[in-house]
């Protein structure tokens, strides 16, 4: 891969693979020019035995997306992917190098469709004329402070997997709404989405955060969430499920699926104006447990909080984010951002190592 010089406005794709889509978007600094959602077909995906055989049949397809948009693949300065799953490693934006590339392949830490992101960047800036590329703050960014990482049963230690990417870009948006730094300030982050993720920013680090992907923190709308565990074991030796079932319970038929049957916010907040009576005391809890998560980080953070950040999906439901901030605006300041706009948090990923705000890291062991 080629050097980086600084450069004041350069050109970057932003490649973000999902199971059934690939969102790209073409920047000029940190202003997107297009934008682009491709939609896969389930028959066409099927001809592919996982998800790393589909890498050269997304390329082409983002190759068409480029000539149909005008951009030239040479004059693109930069290209930028999801991260995927790798072994723990601290924020940034890190250099896609051999190692990266061989682990994603081989989906060593794991099959993920973000495992893509990382080999269609290369491969994009490998043709372009060997650019840089680069991925930004994977789910495995792990900040964890020592004490964090302990649990009260020796064999299973605490892990940082959450909505790094996100929780980052917005963490440094509030930062520079009050005038500082990231690495300046002490935040407390709520990412709502499908899963929920809660975490401690201390001074640029995430120093605690709940595991989203499998168990710990507020149930979400698919997630179950922390549970009992003397009744979560007596259930899972009960023989009411297997393995497998049980995990699924745990994670995508857990929280609102399992209570009311959808994962889907507006629909539990149009049977809650109905009169439903049940969706609503769910609904209620859900909220409570990501107050009672917020406050709990109060605690991490000695007290002395600059702000606290709502985002993701249901932050654009104002009935939710009001239950949320009537039981935590006493601790700090709220700020409300809505969505996740991960293109733009790889490009200014990808955009700070290009100006020399930051230099790039490296992936290794």
């Amino acid at each position: 891969m080629g050097g980086t010089s600084l450069m004041i406005s350069p050109k970057i794709l932003a490649i973000n693979p999902g199971s059934t889509s690939t969102k790209i978007a073409f920047f000029e600094g940190d202003r997107e020019s297009w934008r682009e959602t491709q939609r896969y077909d389930i028959d066409v995906l099927k001809r592919f035995s996982g998800i790393i055989e589909q890498e050269n049949f997304r390329l082409e397809e983002i190759k068409r997306s480029l000539r149909a948009h005008g951009t030239k693949l040479e004059e693109v300065d930069a290209f930028v992917g999801r991260g995927g799953l790798l072994h723990p490693i601290p924020a940034g934006t890190y250099a896609i190098n051999d190692l990266m590339l061989e682990e994603m392949r081989a989906c060593k830490y794991g099959v993920h469709a973000s495992n893509l992101g990382a080999i269609l960047a290369h491969n994009l800036a490998k043709e372009a004329g060997d650019k840089p590329c680069f991925i930004v703050d994977p789910v495995v960014v792990d900040e964890l402070c020592d004490e964090a990482r302990i649990s009260g049963f020796p064999e299973i230690e605490r892990k940082s997997i959450f909505h790094a990417l996100n929780q980052k870009a917005t963490a440094r948006r509030a930062a520079e709404e009050m005038g500082k730094k990231y690495e300046e300030t002490r935040l407390i982050v709520a990412h709502l989405g499908g899963g929920i993720s809660v975490g401690a920013h201390l001074y640029g680090r995430v120093v605690d955060v709940n595991n989203a992907l499998d168990g710990e923190g507020p149930f979400s709308p698919e997630r179950a969430g922390t549970l009992p565990v003397g009744q979560l074991v007596n259930y899972c030796y009960s023989g009411k499920c297997t393995l497998e079932e049980m995990q699924k319970k745990l994670v995508g038929q857990g929280g609102l699926v399992a209570h009311l049957g959808t994962n889907d916010a507006r629909e539990v907040e149009k049977r809650i104006a109905e009169g439903d009576v049940k969706a609503e005391l769910v609904y209620n809890a859900m909220a409570y447990q990501v107050a009672k998560t917020i406050a709990e980080y109060l605690a991490v953070l000695s007290g002395q909080v600059d702000g606290i950040i709502i985002t993701g999906s249901i932050a654009y439901s104002n009935k939710f984010v009001d239950m949320v901030t009537k039981r935590v605006s006493f601790i700090a300041p709220i700020f409300i951002y809505p969505g996740e706009d991960e293109m733009l948090a790889l490009a200014q990923g990808a955009l700070r190592v290009l100006t020399g705000e930051e230099e790039a890291k490296t992936y290794a062991y």
